[in-house]
């Protein structure tokens, strides 16, 4: 994929979610990687997304050199960065502030195994990792601590985290958490909850 391919793919991905209300007004973000050229694209910060266009997307090294781009990258420009250079498998990334995880997010709760789909799509419950200044490489370390085996977790106090090999695989795992939020979250309101037993789980991924 081209830089600019690059460029276009986030700056869809950005509207998209946006659209979605997986973020709201400037916040949340995304990147792509290329680790061959070592190189990040990544939304820009403080632009709204009905006005964002290709060319308004940062190309950056990971120390935060930016080699392309007429506006400041993300302010978590470096959680990316720490993620990308600890998870080598990982080609994209999403940070959104979905309500209903966010919720789980602000009562230091994980997401519990409640969904079939969350095994195959999420790797199982969607931990939650400790609070770390924003705008810092540590909210990224701190994610990765909690990502083994796992492919989304909630960012204490802040939000949510997924990512994949591309950013398709990385919204649509950023949408099953939301989902996940929602219905735990209308379930706890209903009765008690019934989360998948280990056995099951283990069944699943075979």
């Amino acid at each position: 994929m081209t830089i600019q391919e690059m460029k276009e793919a986030v700056c869809s991905w950005a509207k998209q979610s946006y659209a979605e209300k997986l973020f709201a007004g400037t916040s949340g973000n995304l990147s792509m990687y290329d680790q061959e050229r070592g190189v990040m694209v990544i939304t820009p910060t403080s632009v709204a997304y009905e006005l964002i266009a290709p060319e308004d997307m940062v190309v950056m090294k990971l120390d935060g050199q930016v080699l392309e781009g007429s506006y400041r990258p993300s302010s978590e420009w470096r959680m990316h960065g720490a993620v990308y250079a600890a998870k080598p498998e990982v080609g994209a990334l999403i940070h959104t502030h979905s309500p209903y995880a966010t919720a789980f997010a602000v009562t230091h709760k994980n997401i519990p195994t409640i969904l079939i789909e969350m095994v195959p799509f999420l790797g199982g419950d969607v931990p939650l990792a400790r609070f770390a200044m924003p705008g810092t490489a540590a909210v990224g370390e701190e994610a990765v601590k909690v990502l083994k085996e796992r492919t989304g977790c909630l960012l204490a106090n802040h939000g949510v985290l997924t990512v994949g090999k591309d950013l398709a695989q990385a919204h649509l795992r950023a949408v099953y958490v939301e989902d996940a939020a929602k219905i735990c979250a209308l379930a706890m309101g209903v009765g008690e909850i019934h989360t998948m037993s280990d056995e099951q789980i283990a069944a699943m991924k075979g």
